[in-house]
């Protein structure tokens, strides 16, 4: 059977987001990538749609390290758990901006209250705690529930941060400064990755590289991204796929 033709590819990039939607999904670059960026990657899709895609790659660490990170932006790292975390090259995209993936995190008082390590039963009354976090939320978060309860609706949860997207498997990326400063204080997420820069593809720009079999896709997995070692993550997804990288031929992902 002949390849599909270029035209043919054009038009099963502008229909292919009509099937499928591949936010919370992880990209995994077929073993003959031979574009350095994303050699042996692992991009986890934090948004998909027909606008076009935006995800992190997981598998990239960088030499610079949290505590580096947090210096140059004049913040100490209180929390232990990330003295030896590795800063991320998320893409090759926005290099000069952080990306962070973590836990979805919900202003509620309890989370507050574990954010600022203040156990919830003997510091503060929850009245109070819900206070702080009602000053702490964005005016932007303020006005659309203000909207939403003029409107008679039902408001969207908040999330804890000033700029952050919500992904349909719970996780979030969060841009804004306010996530790093909880992580310097000792509280934050307890699960997170951080990255430099991030990956994009434009409007049809993703569906052609599925067509020609540059990655491979499957249901992200949140263990993949936090609780499993960096070098092992490629393998790790593929084994989601119940692959192994031998059983893939190196002559596809040549884009």
């Amino acid at each position: 059977m002949p390849s599909p033709d270029t035209n043919d590819k054009a038009a099963f990039a502008q229909s292919a987001h009509a099937a499928f939607d591949l936010s919370a999904h992880f990209l995994i670059a077929m073993p003959g990538m031979e574009d350095e960026t994303f050699a042996k990657s692992v991009v986890y899709l934090c948004e998909h749609s027909e606008r076009g895609a935006l995800g992190i790659v997981i598998n990239k660490p960088t030499e610079l390290t949290l505590p580096k990170l947090f210096a140059k932006v004049d913040l100490p790292l209180e929390r232990k758990d990330l003295q030896e975390s590795p800063v991320f090259g998320g893409g090759p995209l926005h290099t000069e901006r952080g990306f962070v993936l973590h836990e979805k995190q919900v202003a509620t008082a309890v989370t507050f209250a574990d954010m600022k390590a203040e156990p919830l039963s003997d510091t503060k009354p929850v009245a109070e705690l819900t206070e702080k976090v009602k000053a702490a939320m964005s005016l932007e978060q303020q006005l659309m529930e203000a909207l939403h309860e003029e409107a008679g609706q039902d408001a969207p949860e908040s999330t804890f941060y000033a700029s952050s997207l919500t992904i349909s498997d719970g996780l979030e990326m969060t841009t804004s400064k306010d996530v790093l400063e909880a992580l310097a204080s000792g509280g934050g997420p307890r699960k997170v990755l951080v990255s430099l820069g991030h990956a994009g593809w434009a409007k049809g720009q993703l569906e052609s590289e599925l067509a020609e079999n540059t990655w491979l896709h499957v249901k992200a997995s949140p263990e993949v991204i936090f609780d499993t070692p960096v070098s092992e993550r490629y393998t790790k997804a593929l084994g989601l796929l119940g692959l192994q990288e031998w059983m893939i031929s190196r002559d596809v992902g040549r884009a």
